[in-house]
């Protein structure tokens, strides 16, 4: 007997291939069972009230999910009567609706079909094939085959985080991607990395002069969201399953079981990070990830933004941080608070890392990504003083001895230091760019 859930994602198929309205959508499930029962049309009309005018924009899983959610659906099978039993299966695609306002607005590439994709991208559909199928070979370190370099580097608060770098073509197929598609994407307004005009300068400032303030961390952030979820996304955007589905694949990727046997001891993965790794996901180092990620995590942030406006609180988003503040209601709701945020993330497909929730109160240092926000975006003392002691080191005594750690490029390193204080605090910053211009660096040699 055919399981109810995949008569469900039969009926889905039918539907979506056929008329919409509430009389064609009792001819398709008459259709597919070949038998007009009584229970076809309570089923339809509750399908129909559900899903509307905007049906042709359901997914064959969304609405599949819908029927099989659906008491009148399992009711079907009880009695004492014979049991409905599947006879046609529809192979047509479905209908493809028009594009909203919305889409039509982002004037995204038209790609009809695979050919369309590989011409887009330079390529021929041989090596478009080749490409986007590679992973769903069981990888080797040893094989050529791979697309991606793979480098451990640690991370500030312990372990160690793989950053997945895509080969040079690879990289510049999804360059195009990123640059031609899904730059026109709008991320949401609380999501402040990876946008142009923003910043962590940005995502911290919205966070000043709070009573509290609590920060958040999204766990192993990239590695969670899986390629089903990316095919979807690409699927929303207007494309069809088949160029989907290629787009998702030249977006995500494997880890090698030898990549992951690497780190051992203090940084060794868990059984959950090594299962994220290995199966296809989004991969830190690509450039097509942080946008991506942002476009996954849009109901995360609309969830979050409504429920921290629910308490009179702030909310904003820099790629895996997530930061609250308010005043006394939100501070009055911490205890509950913290359990409906996780609730949202697990619903959203995220997870929070617990170990990393911070709650800062106005008389502690208030810290978002680094940046003090007690009262106005600013570099902690002890980091300033480090910086500036550094600078007039170099000033009184040159740059030769100052390097202690021997970085390969210590004027660049400095440089980007008292950048990033000007970024944050101009004032400070242009403290620090006078004692930077006044170092007598030493000429290159001939």
């Amino acid at each position: 007997m055919i399981p109810k859930d995949a008569i469900a994602l039969a009926l889905a198929d039918t539907m979506l291939a056929r008329d919409a309205t509430l009389a064609g959508l009792i001819a398709s499930a008459t259709w597919a069972f070949d038998h007009p029962w009584p229970w076809i049309p309570a089923l339809c009309e509750q399908i129909h009230a559900r899903t509307a005018e905007h049906f042709y924009y359901f997914s064959r899983h969304e609405l599949a999910r819908i029927i099989f959610n659906l008491d009148v659906f399992h009711d079907a099978w009880e009695g004492e009567g014979p049991a409905p039993q599947l006879k046609h299966y529809c192979l047509d695609l479905p209908v493809v609706p028009p594009a909203p306002d919305w889409l039509a607005a982002l004037a995204l590439p038209a790609l009809p079909s695979e050919g369309e994709l590989a011409q887009w991208l330079q390529l021929r559909p041989g090596e478009l094939d080749w490409f986007a199928s590679q992973w769903r070979m069981e990888p080797t370190p040893a094989t050529q085959l791979q697309h991606y370099h793979y480098r451990w580097v640690p991370k500030r608060s312990g372990g160690v985080r793989l950053i997945e770098i895509p080969k040079q073509r690879l990289r510049a197929m999804q360059a195009t991607i990123l640059r031609d598609l899904l730059d026109r994407v709008p991320a949401h307004p609380a999501a402040h990395g990876f946008r142009r005009g923003h910043s962590c300068v940005t995502h911290a400032a919205l966070h000043t002069g709070q009573r509290v303030v609590i920060r958040m961390d999204l766990k192993d952030f990239f590695p969670s969201i899986p390629a089903s979820r990316i095919h979807a996304l690409f699927a929303k955007l207007g494309y069809s399953q088949s160029v989907a589905g290629v787009l998702a694949r030249l977006c995500v990727n494997r880890v090698p079981a030898g990549v992951l046997r690497e780190p051992a001891g203090e940084n060794a993965l868990t059984w959950a990070q090594r299962q994220a790794l290995r199966a296809p996901h989004l991969p830190q180092g690509s450039p097509c990830s942080p946008a991506l990620a942002n476009a996954c995590a849009w109901r995360l942030d609309v969830r979050l933004e409504t429920l921290a406006q629910s308490l009179g609180a702030r909310y904003s988003r820099y790629a895996d941080d997530l930061v609250f503040s308010g005043g006394g209601e939100l501070e009055r709701a911490l205890d509950r608070f913290h359990a409906q945020v996780g609730a949202i993330a697990i619903e959203e497909g995220f997870a929070i890392n617990t170990r990393k929730t911070r709650m800062m109160r106005a008389g502690v240092r208030q810290q978002v990504t680094g940046i003090v926000v007690n009262r106005h975006p600013n570099i902690a003392r002890d980091e300033f003083d480090v910086i500036k002691a550094t600078l007039t080191n170099c000033v009184r005594h040159g740059p030769q001895g100052q390097d202690r750690d021997k970085r390969p490029d210590f004027r660049a390193w400095l440089a980007g230091k008292v950048a990033y204080v000007t970024m944050v605090n101009p004032q400070r910053g242009g403290r620090l760019q006078r004692l930077f211009d006044a170092i007598a660096w030493p000429h290159p040699p001939l």
